[in-house]
């Protein structure tokens, strides 16, 4: 009787710390990143498209590049930096599902690039995934554009390593049985 009030004694602080709550949900993750899809808007016969990489956050500031391919007109596409402040309580909003204001900049890249503002508003669907409207000026035309977004697991060495994506982890695959039966009908026969 004294070794099971010993045991249960000893279990007792990890009993506890299984049934605790859970961590938050609303908790703002530095291994997530911010995925905009791809968007476009029409333009004097043609159309602009604006194309957004993996936005990862630092301080409050989601960076990446982009790129606006504008057809037919190729000689007006650029490509640079984007930074989009999104502040701890922007991100606390989001999360909870309320609508957040949010602003930024794009650089376009080469000498002489020039840095625009960009305005922005997030409206959630649930915590990973929601609707942006984002609009800048570009001379005295202003340019909305209004992708999707969604927030995804940040590539680490673990996370390559679990879905097994990095070449360098990549393990050998067995042969099939029809492989090994034809590796072994080429084998040389020894007395």
């Amino acid at each position: 009787m004294k070794q099971m009030a010993a045991l249960l004694a000893l279990l007792a602080p990890w009993w506890a710390g299984t049934m605790a709550a859970p961590p938050s949900t609303n908790a703002i993750s530095t291994n997530r990143v911010l995925m905009i899809d791809p968007s476009s808007m029409p333009v004097a016969a043609g159309k602009a498209t604006l194309t957004i990489g993996a936005l990862v956050r630092a301080n409050g500031v989601y960076t990446g590049g982009y790129r606006i391919n504008v057809s037919p007109y190729f000689y007006k596409n650029e490509k640079g930096k984007l930074n989009i402040v999104v502040s701890d309580d922007s991100m606390a909003k989001i999360s909870g599902g309320k609508v957040a204001a949010i602003t930024g900049t794009a650089t376009t890249s080469g000498p002489g690039g020039k840095t625009r503002h960009i305005d922005a508003t997030a409206t959630p669907a649930n915590n990973d995934r929601g609707k942006l409207k984002l609009w800048f000026m570009s001379g005295d035309r202003k340019m909305i554009f209004e992708p999707a977004y969604h927030f995804a697991e940040k590539q680490t060495p673990a996370t390559l390593a679990r879905t097994n994506m990095n070449s360098n982890l990549k393990r050998r695959l067995p042969i099939s049985h029809r492989e090994a039966l034809e590796t072994a009908d080429q084998r040389p026969i020894t007395p």
